[in-house]
């Protein structure tokens, strides 16, 4: 006879059905695991094997066959462990209840039986949950919240004795671990910047709104000091709060890549150093691991002084920008992570960073400012929706409170929220296929028209003109019109020429 037991194997954050199956014979006394096992799998069976003996069982003097189906995927890590030691006391009738196939375990065990966290546990709760699993026996994880897994019953175990009492039915403590009483309580997150406190950049502060509510990615140039990346700070400040979903993604996310995150409930915000690796930016090792763009899923991703990145690691963000994903292939595995984030890249208009200030003289020559702005290529200028040009801004001049950032972030949710109703669905202006914005926002005739004499004037691509019309349509639901307005879309060809790709020309405000 053949036991089979549910557990969940993970490809990054994509999962799938694992099946393990334990036959037990008698012969010599050996435990033997197949169907890919990994060096972390195949040395559990030590760790399982001393774990049942601290419930008076024991597997000498037999020959156990462990299978890990489907055979032709490659197992790794001792998430299994649970489910190999449940099916091989079910295999020897420890067990006497059955087992529901919709039931399934995940877990390492300890030498005394104690079940520990994994890696990835998050994940593979909602791999579950996708595949139709109703209960999961687990360890305790703070960093779980289980109680946003809504559809999945999910059972908190300490020691496999725990498991077998309740497969049983036996009445024994709770085994859900209750939670401190102050993990419950949602404590508010102040964002260091806000908007109030910026001085000046008014017209820059309407760009970034715009930007927040459609999703549109920002290239910012000016001279150092003018506070590219103070905007850039307070920038996630006006973004609306996730959504349940989207927190479980970020924290997914975060942890695979073992990294800490502050409160799941803002939009996450990544600034990582021009000095950083295309493996950190993108993600990747022996066995590929979220990278910066990643983690800045649903979120926001910064490249500060854009132009001293390597070429070829801006580049790679290509196809990310457009896909929303990432897919790093390696020769242990290939795995796809999400990664759909607000790009905000800040540079200087040439290498002294002085070009059009009245304060300083520029020194650089053409060539060289030529060779300093193609750092960034065409292919990343044309997936920038916003070119934003930035001076300096004189500390004597009267300081006006402007908008707070909380009194921007209800305008950001409620074209966010229009764009959804419309597109019904959770897509932004930026990232919705063009086909459907065309079907549900179409442009007028002399709206085309305008879109097109000003791309033959400033030549621009097919993928700006796009660009433009993605503008139009965020600033019109900013405005709350259900169409694309005359006004908008001469806002945002405005947006776009005032910055145009041969050189960000500095804005006058």
């Amino acid at each position: 006879m053949t036991v089979k037991i549910s557990s969940v194997g993970l490809r990054g954050l994509e999962g799938y059905r694992v099946q393990v199956e334990v036959q037990i014979s008698g012969g010599m006394d050996a435990m033997v695991i197949v169907g890919l096992p990994d060096a972390s799998v195949k040395e559990s069976k030590e760790r399982v094997l001393s774990a049942i003996r601290s419930v008076d069982s024991d597997g000498a003097r037999q020959k156990i066959v462990v299978n890990l189906s489907p055979s032709e995927q490659k197992k790794n890590g001792p998430i299994f462990d649970l489910a190999i030691a449940i099916g091989i006391l079910k295999e020897m009738d420890h067990i006497k209840a059955e087992i529901p196939p919709d039931t399934l375990f995940i877990g390492a065990l300890s030498l005394d039986g104690t079940i520990e966290k994994v890696e990835g546990m998050l994940p593979a709760l909602l791999v579950a949950r996708s595949l139709g699993y109703k209960k999961a026996f687990l360890p305790y994880d703070p960093l779980i919240p289980i109680d946003m897994l809504e559809g999945l019953e999910c059972v908190v175990v300490d020691h496999i004795r725990d498991v077998l009492q309740h497969l049983s039915g036996q009445i024994s403590l709770p085994l859900q671990t209750e939670r401190p009483a102050d993990q419950h309580i949602e404590i508010p997150y102040t964002h260091p910047k806000d908007f109030t406190d910026i001085i000046g950049h008014e017209q820059a502060k309407h760009i970034l709104e715009v930007a927040a509510a459609g999703g549109h990615n920002v290239l910012m140039s000016g001279p150092p000091g003018c506070g590219k990346s103070m905007l850039a700070e307070a920038f996630p400040s006006i973004l609306p709060q996730l959504t349940k979903q989207k927190q479980l993604e970020v924290i997914s996310l975060y942890q695979l890549a073992k990294e800490q995150l502050t409160n799941p409930q803002i939009s996450p915000y990544r600034h990582p150093h021009h000095s950083a690796s295309s493996v950190a930016i993108i993600g990747g090792g022996s066995y590929p691991k979220p990278g910066e763009i990643s983690l800045a899923h649903n979120g926001v991703l910064f490249l500060d002084e854009m132009a001293e990145f390597p070429k070829k690691t801006l580049d790679m963000l290509r196809q990310p920008l457009e896909m929303g994903t990432v897919t790093i292939s390696r020769a242990h595995s290939t795995v796809t992570y999400p990664a759909s984030f607000i790009l905000i890249g800040a540079m200087n208009p040439c290498p002294c960073g002085f070009l059009g200030s009245h304060d300083h003289y520029c020194t650089c020559t053409p060539k060289q400012i030529q060779m300093y702005r193609n750092r960034v290529s065409g292919p990343v200028l044309d997936r920038m929706d916003i070119l934003l040009a930035l001076k300096p801004v004189h500390l004597d001049q009267e300081h006006r409170n402007g908008e707070s950032s909380a009194a921007i972030r209800d305008r950001v949710k409620k074209a966010q929220e229009q764009q959804f109703s419309r597109y019904e669905g959770q897509f932004y202006n930026a990232k919705v296929p063009f086909e459907i914005l065309s079907r549900t926002s179409p442009l007028k005739e002399h709206q085309r028209k305008m879109i097109a004499k000003a791309a033959a004037k400033q030549h621009w691509s097919n993928r700006v003109q796009i660009k433009i019309i993605r503008l139009a349509r965020t600033i019109s639901d900013l405005e709350g019109s259900i169409h694309i307005t005359d006004e908008s879309v001469w806002k945002a060809i405005h947006i776009r020429e005032t910055s145009n790709q041969k050189g960000l020309q500095v804005v006058r405000e």
